[in-house]
C-alpha cells in the first residue's frame, strides 16, 4: 500500500520554495479565479487555503523532479487521470519570448 506522505523543505530546497509560489501565482493571480473569489464571496481565508494547497502539491511535484523519481510521478498522474475530469482539451499557454 503507497503512503502520500508531506516532507518539510530543507535549506538547499529553498528554490523550490521560490518557484512553487510563483507558478502558483501564476496559474492563479490575475485569471478566472479572481472573478470566481468575487462572484461567490470566496473568503480571503478560503483563498489562501487554496492557493497552499496548490503551492504545496506543485512543490511536491518539484521535489519528485528534482529527484528523478519519475515513478511516482507516473503513479501521480495515473491516480489523477480521471475520465470524468473538467480539463478537455490542453492548449499549452507559455508567457514571454521562446525561441522556435
Amino acid at each position: 500500500m503507497k503512503v502520500w506522505t508531506k516532507v518539510h523543505l530543507k535549506e538547499q530546497d529553498r528554490e523550490v520554495e521560490i518557484i512553487s509560489k510563483a507558478l502558483t501565482n501564476y496559474l492563479y493571480a490575475l485569471g478566472p479565479i479572481d472573478d470566481i473569489t468575487r462572484k461567490y464571496n470566496i473568503s480571503e481565508a478560503d483563498r489562501k487555503a487554496h492557493d497552499q494547497y496548490t503551492a504545496n502539491r506543485i512543490a511536491g511535484l518539484l521535489m519528485l523532479y528534482l529527484a528523478q523519481d519519475t515513478s511516482r510521478i507516473h503513479d501521480i498522474a495515473n491516480k489523477y487521470n480521471f475520465n470524468f475530469g473538467l480539463v478537455k482539451d490542453i492548449n499549452p499557454e507559455i508567457e514571454g519570448y521562446i525561441n522556435k
